[in-house]
């Protein structure tokens, strides 16, 4: 049998309800959502099982969310037999992978996302700064949207997932700005291949959507 790898997932990944299924048939992730909910001080449980989208698009709870429900997926799995030789993770999801690895608590690591979201999320003004995941397109094409689309305000490419899928910040306006000339740009083959998902407050005048998912 080869090796095994899990990929924990990032930012972005989350949806209400995430989580509910798997805590209610399988105890043993149950009761990683019960020690995130008592190394948080608030059910972030109930908010993903139940809480709104909105409310889990906030980055100082998306974080803590999917890295809960990531620890819940993986001990499910382990409990079962099935062990990672190998763990690696999109942004967020390194934490998950470190947790994976155990070179970190996860009542640790689960507080510590909480303030690296909070962090990021008060970083910018809310509604000011976005971020657009840009499939399909070549990061020179995205970089050149990305300048034209500036008009004295910041937009530029902050993170580089693949040679087809540059994720983009900066203000929002511009952010906008840039889509909308990528799409004009790459015409139907755009339209066909390239998603765009719009995060939370990220990228700002010192471009700090960079710095925290830059590789």
């Amino acid at each position: 049998m080869g090796k095994i790898a899990f990929v924990f997932p990032g930012q972005a990944s989350q949806y209400p309800g995430m989580g509910k299924e798997l805590a209610e048939k399988y105890p043993a992730a149950r009761a990683v959502f019960d020690e995130a909910d008592e190394a948080l001080g608030f059910s972030i449980s109930q908010m993903c099982f139940a809480g709104g989208e909105e409310e889990l698009k906030q980055t100082a709870n998306t974080q803590p969310a999917i890295l809960t429900c990531s620890v819940a997926v993986y001990r499910v799995l382990a409990e079962k037999g099935i062990t990672p030789d190998f763990v690696a993770g999109h942004s967020l999801g390194e934490y998950s992978g470190l947790v994976a690895a155990g070179a970190l608590k996860f009542s640790d690591a689960v507080q510590l996302v909480r303030k690296r979201g909070q962090y990021m999320q008060e970083a910018v003004p809310a509604g000011q700064g976005a971020m657009a995941a840009i499939m399909g397109l070549s990061p020179a094409v995205v970089t050149d949207a990305c300048k034209r689309a500036a008009e004295s305000e910041v937009c530029s490419p902050a993170n580089l997932n693949s040679p087809e899928q540059t994720v983009i910040s900066g203000h929002a306006s511009a952010v906008k700005r840039a889509v909308e000339i990528a799409s004009q740009s790459a015409g139907e083959r755009f339209a066909q291949h390239a998603v765009f998902e719009f995060a939370g407050a990220a990228g700002d005048q010192c471009g700090c959507g960079y710095h925290y998912h830059r590789r």
